[in-house]
């Protein structure tokens, strides 16, 4: 999933669940659930490649997904700050991911690598979904959230 639905989702989670430990943690495992789901991922090669003269571009792409997501969260959220923590903690495996491409030397960071991006993203990796399906997929998870998050 791009960071945006984990973001709203995350947020609608955290803005709607009581009390808000729960919610967090929550937000956080949601994540792992969305991860579940097929999808599609827009690629960031040159950071995993190590091609830093490039990476720019990787980076970018990822700014632009954090920042259309926090927008969304603004637009549509009550409580910003409630909202936008849990959007947070839903993203934190993907940015434990992207430390780990950039410190690739860290067995904490490794085995949660190895957990998020080897072992749960096969399901949606190895099955031939069409790339309309791994879309709407996102689309719907994405209104849903905005609908609990209003």
């Amino acid at each position: 999933m791009v960071l945006t639905v984990h973001l709203l989702t995350g947020a609608a989670i955290a803005t709607k669940i009581q009390p808000a430990p729960l919610a967090f943690l929550l937000a956080f495992l949601s994540h792992f659930l969305l991860d579940f789901i097929f999808h599609r991922d827009y690629p960031i090669n040159y950071i995993k490649t190590r091609i830093w003269r490039y990476a720019l571009i990787d980076f970018t792409k990822i700014g632009l997904d954090l920042a259309c997501g926090t927008f969304l969260i603004f637009l549509f959220s009550e409580n910003f700050v409630l909202a936008v923590t849990g959007g947070f903690l839903a993203i934190l495996p993907d940015g434990l991911t992207l430390l780990f491409l950039v410190m690739p030397k860290s067995k904490i960071l490794a085995s949660l690598y190895d957990f998020h991006c080897q072992k749960l993203h096969y399901f949606s990796k190895n099955k031939r979904i069409s790339l309309f399906w791994e879309i709407l997929s996102q689309i719907v998870v994405s209104l849903v959230a905005i609908y609990f998050l209003r």
